[in-house]
């Protein structure tokens, strides 16, 4: 009998470890999905409030994972305000470590000057939207980050997914913990649920639409939208681009406080 419990213990074990890595692997799949260089787009955030009112900004943004030379290098990214006048001039700049931290400045126009955002403020709003500064790279979170297991399989808007749980490793994290839907064909994230460390739902991501462009399949509406308050923001993509040569001086502070490359 101690050797059929022992066997039936060690097939579970093992049955849990491979859910486990699985799960892993198809989140690494899912930030493995678009494998380019640069990336420069023009968007619009539409944020409707509770009342359902609505405010329109136009951000630029410019991502590189090469420097000038071609040669690989961490993540960095830059969104510009260019509309209304009111944001118009805030920029936010962010720039991966090779130990996998992420140093992050934002340059406020009212301030006149650039300032680190530090770890600790990672659940504030990210310029009156609905995105907090963690939140605004959740898709490119890294996967070692998170301990992950495959809840279910199923269908959503037609798509079918696996459904996967995320538990941040870090407990200082702003959540406890998402549940994000994967396409199993194209390895998309088409939705991911936020929630806090009581277990409540706060926020949900979804895709809206997606089309294909230079081979590559683009989230083109993405929606953000925060529960207890019943606002929202939306991203549509009215621009993007794939490869073209970003200069480095783009991807610095003096271009955050000055808006020009020196």
């Amino acid at each position: 009998m101690k050797k059929i419990l022992c066997a039936l213990t060690l097939a579970l074990v093992a049955s849990l470890a491979l859910q486990a890595q699985t799960a892993a692997e198809i989140v690494q799949s899912a930030r493995d999905r678009i494998s380019v260089d640069t990336m420069s787009t023009r968007a619009r955030m539409v944020i409707t409030a509770k009342d359902g009112s609505t405010s329109e900004r136009v951000v630029d943004e410019y991502s590189s994972s090469v420097d000038s030379s071609g040669k690989k290098i961490p993540d960095r990214a830059i969104i510009a305000f260019q509309k209304p006048a009111s944001v118009a001039g805030t920029r936010f700049l962010t720039v991966d470590k090779a130990d996998g931290v992420e140093d992050r400045w934002i340059f406020l126009p009212a301030l006149g000057k650039v300032r680190r955002v530090a770890s600790s403020e990672g659940s504030g709003s990210f310029v009156g939207t609905d995105f907090s500064y963690d939140d605004m790279s959740t898709l490119d979170r890294d996967a070692g980050k998170d301990d992950h297991r495959v809840l279910r399989e199923e269908a959503l808007d037609g798509k079918d997914c696996w459904v996967i749980e995320s538990v941040p490793k870090d407990a200082s994290y702003q959540y406890s913990k998402a549940v994000q839907w994967i396409v199993k064909d194209t390895k998309m994230v088409w939705k991911i649920e936020a929630y806090d460390r009581k277990g409540k739902i706060v926020k949900v991501l979804e895709i809206l639409k997606a089309e294909t462009v230079q081979g590559n399949l683009t989230p083109m509406i993405t929606k953000m939208s925060t529960i207890e308050d019943k606002t929202s923001t939306t991203i549509y993509i009215d621009i993007i681009k794939y490869n073209e040569k970003i200069p480095d001086g783009v991807f610095t502070v003096n271009y955050l406080s000055t808006g020009r490359v020196k």
